[in-house]
């Protein structure tokens, strides 16, 4: 396994490589699985301490030296306010590996306040089953729940940076029911479908293919909800996007009343408090659903400056927003997420990689303007 300053290439990780806007996860090959569950926290229990330092000598050693399933070391944060899954193999904690490996320990302490935190893994394409498993397993070995997130919806992003999704609706419908029979009777959050639901509001998606679109969520709420330890949380766009107004009939239609609630800011840069208030509203009109707001990214806001560029797509200046917790002093507030990783490219625009890509650079602007904050 290639080691240094920057990360090996794609298909040399243990869950290889991930494309789109919002990260996809790409294939997780099965040594890997074993690997993760194996060697999955910093700590015999896998609860470790929560501060990512502790229980180092509990990590199984690997041949290059940097601890195997846990090259950095990275523990649990604590189950009564972080019930999510750390994973101790992500890219962030490879990434602090690496620095340190190569004697930069100030970065490698930057990095580490990300590969510290739960965050949304992306199940991918190829093998839902096998990911969903493993994720949801290694979770549970730790006394955690994994947080997934579900992005594979047939006309996937308007053809846009994140452009794909299953070939059809029989596909998706049979990818769905994969990843389910992979979460089998385990702890979960499902994030389902990051902008399907907003793109139908906007015109992106023809309109030929709403009702599709609709039954397919709906679908997915449906059968994600069977399994009995799988909470759901329809993604519902960001504040600076669409108004509740706009989106509580497509949400009703997509099947809200079935799931736990919905996510608000997906990948996005609205403060929490404007997300908040975003939420409230559309709670209000799809019966006091509660909601998740991705704070990832959010610590500096939007960005407002105009230039040739989106405002979305790997704008300077950002920071990292609140970690994530379920003790958010709000009752109509689930939780507090990091569903988008934080130094994941948001597509090839201002210097940045494709879209998914891990991008060390923008990883540490973001977490030394949240120092400033």
């Amino acid at each position: 396994m290639r080691q240094g300053t920057a990360l090996a290439p794609e298909g040399e990780w243990m869950y290889g490589s991930h494309n789109g806007r919002f990260g996809v996860r790409g294939v997780a090959a099965a040594a890997g699985l074993l690997l993760l569950l194996t060697g999955c926290s910093a700590s015999d229990d896998g609860k470790g301490d929560g501060k990512g330092d502790g229980g180092r000598a509990g990590a199984s050693e690997g041949a290059d030296g940097t601890g195997g399933g846990n090259p950095a070391g990275i523990g649990q944060r604590p189950a009564d306010t972080v019930p999510y899954w750390v994973n101790p193999d992500g890219t962030a904690a490879r990434q602090v590996a690496a620095y340190t490996k190569d004697g930069n320990e100030e970065a490698a302490a930057l990095i580490r306040r990300i590969a510290e935190q739960p965050v949304g893994e992306w199940v991918g394409a190829e093998n839902p089953e096998a990911e969903a498993k493993g994720y949801t397993e290694a979770a549970a070995k730790a006394d955690r729940q994994a947080l997934l997130v579900l992005y594979n919806i047939p006309h996937r992003d308007c053809g846009q940076f994140s452009k794909g999704g299953a070939a059809d609706g029989d596909a998706y419908r049979a990818w769905v029911e994969a990843v389910a029979r992979g979460i089998g009777d385990r702890g979960a959050t499902v994030v389902l479908e990051p902008d399907a639901v907003v793109h139908l509001v906007d015109g992106c998606t023809p309109r030929q293919l709403h009702e599709e679109r609709y039954d397919l969520l709906r679908g997915a709420v449906e059968r994600l909800k069977k399994q009995p330890g799988t909470r759901v949380y329809l993604d519902a766009g960001n504040a600076g996007w669409r108004t509740a107004d706009a989106l509580f009939d497509p949400l009703r239609r997509a099947g809200i009343e079935g799931a736990d609630g919905f996510a608000v800011n997906v990948s996005n840069f609205q403060t929490t408090a404007d997300s908040t208030e975003f939420g409230r509203q559309l709670s209000a009109k799809v019966g006091g659903k509660p909601f998740v707001v991705d704070t990832s990214r959010n610590g500096s806001g939007p960005y407002t400056a105009s230039d040739s560029e989106e405002t979305w797509c790997n704008p300077p200046g950002r920071a990292l927003g609140e970690p994530p917790t379920t003790d958010t002093g709000d009752d109509l507030v689930d939780a507090y997420l990091w569903i988008k990783r934080p130094g994941e490219s948001d597509g090839d625009c201002r210097g940045g990689p494709k879209a998914g890509e891990w991008w060390p650079a923008y990883a540490l602007d973001l977490v030394r303007a949240a120092k400033k904050g």
